[in-house]
Protein backbone atom coordinates (compact mmCIF):
# COMPACT_ATOMS: atom_id res chain seq x y z
CA UNK A 1 0.00 0.00 0.00
CA UNK A 2 2.64 2.30 0.73
CA UNK A 3 4.29 1.81 -2.59
CA UNK A 4 0.91 3.11 -4.49
CA UNK A 5 0.31 5.72 -2.35
CA UNK A 6 3.63 7.22 -3.39
CA UNK A 7 3.32 6.32 -7.08
CA UNK A 8 0.25 8.17 -6.51
CA UNK A 9 1.87 11.32 -5.66
CA UNK A 10 4.65 11.24 -7.71
CA UNK A 11 2.46 10.76 -10.84
CA UNK A 12 -0.34 13.53 -9.93
CA UNK A 13 2.87 16.01 -8.93
CA UNK A 14 4.43 15.43 -12.15
CA UNK A 15 7.08 13.22 -10.73
CA UNK A 16 8.29 16.20 -7.91
CA UNK A 17 7.11 17.31 -4.76
CA UNK A 18 4.31 15.18 -2.84
CA UNK A 19 3.81 14.89 0.93
CA UNK A 20 5.75 11.34 0.71
CA UNK A 21 8.48 13.54 -0.37
CA UNK A 22 8.72 15.94 2.15
CA UNK A 23 9.43 13.73 5.07
CA UNK A 24 6.07 15.28 6.45
CA UNK A 25 2.41 13.97 7.47
CA UNK A 26 0.25 14.46 4.15
CA UNK A 27 -3.20 14.55 3.50
CA UNK A 28 -5.45 12.11 0.37
CA UNK A 29 -8.55 13.24 -0.31
CA UNK A 30 -9.93 10.31 -2.44
CA UNK A 31 -13.01 11.61 -4.26
CA UNK A 32 -14.84 8.20 -5.63
CA UNK A 33 -14.25 6.55 -1.88
CA UNK A 34 -15.37 10.07 -0.12
CA UNK A 35 -12.56 9.78 2.29
CA UNK A 36 -9.68 12.06 3.49
CA UNK A 37 -6.86 10.02 4.98
CA UNK A 38 -3.88 11.91 7.09
CA UNK A 39 -0.19 9.87 6.96
CA UNK A 40 2.47 9.88 8.78
CA UNK A 41 5.89 10.88 7.14
CA UNK A 42 6.21 7.03 6.56
CA UNK A 43 3.34 7.17 4.70
CA UNK A 44 1.47 4.69 7.74
CA UNK A 45 -2.62 5.61 7.79
CA UNK A 46 -2.55 7.53 11.12
CA UNK A 47 -6.25 8.51 10.29
CA UNK A 48 -9.09 8.56 7.84
CA UNK A 49 -12.26 10.64 7.80
CA UNK A 50 -15.40 10.38 5.48
CA UNK A 51 -16.01 13.32 3.94
CA UNK A 52 -18.84 15.62 1.20
CA UNK A 53 -17.17 16.30 -1.91
CA UNK A 54 -18.41 18.77 -4.77
CA UNK A 55 -21.89 17.86 -6.45
CA UNK A 56 -20.10 17.05 -9.55
CA UNK A 57 -17.29 14.80 -10.87
CA UNK A 58 -14.54 15.91 -12.59
CA UNK A 59 -11.67 18.68 -11.83
CA UNK A 60 -12.44 21.77 -10.94
CA UNK A 61 -12.36 24.62 -14.35
CA UNK A 62 -14.14 27.43 -13.16
CA UNK A 63 -15.59 29.22 -10.51
CA UNK A 64 -19.20 27.97 -9.87
CA UNK A 65 -18.72 24.76 -11.08
CA UNK A 66 -19.20 23.19 -8.33
CA UNK A 67 -16.60 20.72 -8.90
CA UNK A 68 -13.42 19.68 -6.61
CA UNK A 69 -9.86 20.21 -7.60
CA UNK A 70 -7.72 17.86 -8.33
CA UNK A 71 -3.59 17.66 -8.26
CA UNK A 72 -1.62 18.62 -5.27
CA UNK A 73 -1.87 21.52 -2.66
CA UNK A 74 -0.53 22.43 0.41
CA UNK A 75 -2.41 24.15 3.08
CA UNK A 76 -1.89 27.93 3.22
CA UNK A 77 -4.01 29.21 6.44
CA UNK A 78 -5.66 27.50 9.27
CA UNK A 79 -8.86 29.64 9.62
CA UNK A 80 -11.20 30.17 12.67
CA UNK A 81 -14.37 30.06 10.53
CA UNK A 82 -16.70 30.60 13.58
CA UNK A 83 -19.22 32.49 12.78
CA UNK A 84 -18.56 32.97 9.16
CA UNK A 85 -21.47 33.03 7.11
CA UNK A 86 -22.11 31.47 3.21
CA UNK A 87 -25.10 31.85 1.20
CA UNK A 88 -25.79 28.84 -0.99
CA UNK A 89 -27.96 30.12 -3.30
CA UNK A 90 -30.99 27.57 -2.23
CA UNK A 91 -33.41 30.86 -1.28
CA UNK A 92 -32.85 30.37 2.44
CA UNK A 93 -30.22 33.41 2.63
CA UNK A 94 -26.71 33.68 4.14
CA UNK A 95 -26.39 30.95 7.09
CA UNK A 96 -24.05 31.59 9.96
CA UNK A 97 -21.32 28.90 10.94
CA UNK A 98 -21.61 27.16 7.66
CA UNK A 99 -18.13 26.22 7.52
CA UNK A 100 -18.12 24.74 11.36
CA UNK A 101 -14.63 25.53 13.42
CA UNK A 102 -12.16 25.48 11.10
CA UNK A 103 -11.39 26.51 7.72
CA UNK A 104 -7.93 24.89 6.30
CA UNK A 105 -7.38 26.73 3.32
CA UNK A 106 -5.85 25.02 0.40
CA UNK A 107 -3.32 27.06 -2.40
CA UNK A 108 -5.48 26.05 -5.67
CA UNK A 109 -4.22 28.08 -8.11
CA UNK A 110 -7.05 30.77 -9.89
CA UNK A 111 -9.31 29.63 -6.79
CA UNK A 112 -8.86 31.72 -3.23
CA UNK A 113 -11.87 29.98 -1.55
CA UNK A 114 -10.93 25.96 -1.50
CA UNK A 115 -10.45 24.16 1.28
CA UNK A 116 -11.32 21.66 4.11
CA UNK A 117 -13.52 22.70 6.56
CA UNK A 118 -16.75 21.98 9.04
CA UNK A 119 -20.64 21.78 8.14
CA UNK A 120 -23.70 22.96 8.96
CA UNK A 121 -25.02 19.77 7.98
CA UNK A 122 -23.50 16.84 9.64
CA UNK A 123 -25.57 14.72 7.62
CA UNK A 124 -24.42 15.46 4.28
CA UNK A 125 -21.10 13.63 5.23
CA UNK A 126 -20.60 11.10 3.23
CA UNK A 127 -22.45 12.55 0.15
CA UNK A 128 -21.67 14.58 -2.93
CA UNK A 129 -23.38 18.35 -1.53
CA UNK A 130 -20.51 20.62 -2.02
CA UNK A 131 -19.83 23.74 -4.25
CA UNK A 132 -15.72 22.41 -4.23
CA UNK A 133 -14.56 22.08 -1.05
CA UNK A 134 -13.93 19.14 1.32
CA UNK A 135 -16.67 19.00 4.40
CA UNK A 136 -16.20 17.13 7.33
CA UNK A 137 -17.90 16.88 10.52
CA UNK A 138 -17.10 19.83 13.03
CA UNK A 139 -15.77 17.10 15.53
CA UNK A 140 -13.66 15.56 12.87
CA UNK A 141 -12.41 19.09 11.25
CA UNK A 142 -10.90 20.09 15.02
CA UNK A 143 -9.42 16.90 15.16
CA UNK A 144 -7.82 17.22 11.66
CA UNK A 145 -6.47 20.71 12.46
CA UNK A 146 -4.85 19.22 15.36
CA UNK A 147 -2.53 17.20 13.44
CA UNK A 148 -1.65 19.86 10.29
CA UNK A 149 0.32 22.70 9.95
CA UNK A 150 0.04 25.41 7.12
CA UNK A 151 1.98 23.71 4.59
CA UNK A 152 0.96 20.50 4.77
CA UNK A 153 0.79 19.03 1.91
CA UNK A 154 -2.75 17.58 0.48
CA UNK A 155 -3.50 15.67 -2.58
CA UNK A 156 -7.04 15.49 -4.14
CA UNK A 157 -7.03 12.27 -6.41
CA UNK A 158 -9.00 12.35 -9.64
CA UNK A 159 -12.38 11.36 -9.78
CA UNK A 160 -14.64 9.39 -12.59
CA UNK A 161 -15.35 12.32 -15.22
CA UNK A 162 -18.70 13.21 -15.96
CA UNK A 163 -18.91 16.22 -17.88
CA UNK A 164 -21.80 18.66 -16.10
Amino acid sequence: MKGLIVCILMFLSGGGFSGADTGEPFIIIDKQQLTLTLYDADSTAVKTYRIACSKYYGPKKRKGDNKTPEGTFKINQLLNARGLSHDFGDGKGPVRNAYGPWFLRLDVPGFNDIGIHGTHLPESIGSRATEGCIRLTNDDITDLKGRVKVGTVVTILPDETNEQ
